[in-house]
């Protein structure tokens, strides 16, 4: 039975639907299907030999073949329907694209241009492309004028603009633009990095082609110098039982960063949260995913502009942590989580709020630690058991943690 499913692909989905769109991705018109990734896997080509560097996929989980799937924009804009030809057990999907609309969304959406509406305005003029991940150096800029002159071509500078460092990377092109020839052209390609630097050159090259190049330069690969530890972001997580200690300890460790000054302090308690961002969430497994990344979203918007974030949510399930640090960390921020592991047992035998009482008498289905699993993690940068120590004890460990590791001065 075929389904009309809406779905939203993950940043570097996003952006190679947008490249596969604009026809940027030429000779590709969809996402791969099986075979042909087996092949460029294996052999660099398409099932039909043509030439093509690197997987472009997409996933879906739960699509079957003859679903029609309208891809939407973080935003809920739709920019795509997919209709599935073919789908994999790991939630891979390919089949003809339909677009429904040009991506208008982010900083300088009006330099994110078709190759065709390039290649029109170029005009079958000789041109050089450059690729650039990061700003050009006066080496480089010397190295482009040369060769365009040599060429007798019009420059094209094609800003790969793929994540926060997008928009600066734009700023970056159309100031060395104004060291470089009269005429030349700059255009913005959400290209996403490849981790093979191999793979990720011979896609450049591809994509340059598709804007006309008749020569291609690769631009120097950006110099990545992150801050101090006590300037960049850092989303501190406490995760445990209901009971465990740790919205007190989280909340000691607000008082203590207060106190001491330097930091923008956010503070998401869980059940803070659970009245207000997340009202009206059951608890659900699904709907604890749910709450957890909201409570995720925020803490990463607050490291990504320098803030410090304390989150007190019980967190049961580990692959949402996971993704919450992955949020964090995709920003530039840092990630530190705390398990407050003290045990079942002396959890329950607090019970200050009388829940694990009323889960032992079936009063509250899905609890963690009695009807629903809390799975503990393997990944914690500092484990608390508050059983035998203070509060005050708690919170100093975390606070030296956070002072060894330059977050605090």
């Amino acid at each position: 039975m075929t389904a009309n499913l809406q779905w939203t692909p993950d940043q570097s989905e996003l952006a190679d639907l947008e490249l596969l769109l604009s026809g940027a991705f030429h000779p590709l018109t969809g996402f791969l299907g099986h075979d042909d990734l087996h092949e460029v896997e294996a052999h660099g080509a398409l099932a039909d030999g043509t030439p093509w560097p690197a997987p472009v996929t997409l996933r879906v989980p739960g699509a079957q073949a003859g679903d029609r799937i309208t891809l939407l924009d973080p935003e809920g804009a739709a920019l795509a329907v997919l209709t599935v030809t073919e789908s994999g057990h790991d939630g891979l999907v390919a089949g003809p694209l339909e677009a429904l609309g040009a991506a208008e969304h982010g900083p300088f959406a009006r330099l994110r241009r078709s190759p065709d509406a390039v290649r029109k305005e170029l005009a079958g003029r000789p041109t050089l492309a450059v690729t650039m991940r990061g700003p050009l150096d006066d080496l480089s800029t010397q190295e482009i004028i040369a060769v365009a002159e040599e060429l007798d071509a019009t420059v094209l500078l094609l800003p790969l603009a793929y994540g926060e460092g997008g928009p600066a990377l734009v700023r970056a092109a159309l100031k060395a633009r104004e060291k470089l020839p009269e005429g030349t052209l700059v255009v913005s390609v959400p290209l996403a990095p490849r981790e093979d630097k191999e793979i990720d050159l011979e896609l450049r090259e591809h994509v340059a082609t598709a804007y006309g190049a008749a020569e291609h330069l690769a631009g120097p690969e950006p110099v990545t110098l992150p801050g101090p530890p006590h300037r960049r972001g850092l989303v501190v997580f406490f995760t445990g039982l209901s009971g465990s200690g740790k919205s007190t300890i989280a909340r000691g460790l607000r008082d203590a960063l207060l106190e001491l000054g330097g930091r923008t302090v956010t503070y998401l308690d869980g059940d803070v949260v659970r009245h207000l961002l997340s009202k009206g969430l059951t608890f659900s497994k699904s709907d604890r995913d749910l709450n957890i990344r909201r409570i995720g979203f925020v803490a990463t918007e607050a490291a990504r502009h320098g803030g410090l974030a304390i989150c007190a949510p019980i967190a049961p399930y580990a692959a949402t942590r996971a993704e919450v640090r992955e949020s964090v960390e995709s920003v530039g921020a840092d990630f530190l989580l705390v398990h407050v592991s003290t045990p079942l047992e002396e959890c329950e035998r607090r019970d200050r709020k009388g829940l694990y009482a009323k889960a032992r008498a079936g009063e509250i289905p899905e609890f963690t630690g009695v009807s629903d699993p809390y799975e503990e993690p393997d990944d914690a940068d500092l484990a608390i058991d508050t059983t035998h120590i203070s509060i005050e004890a708690a919170v100093s460990r975390v606070l030296d943690t956070l002072r060894s590791g330059g977050w605090v001065r």
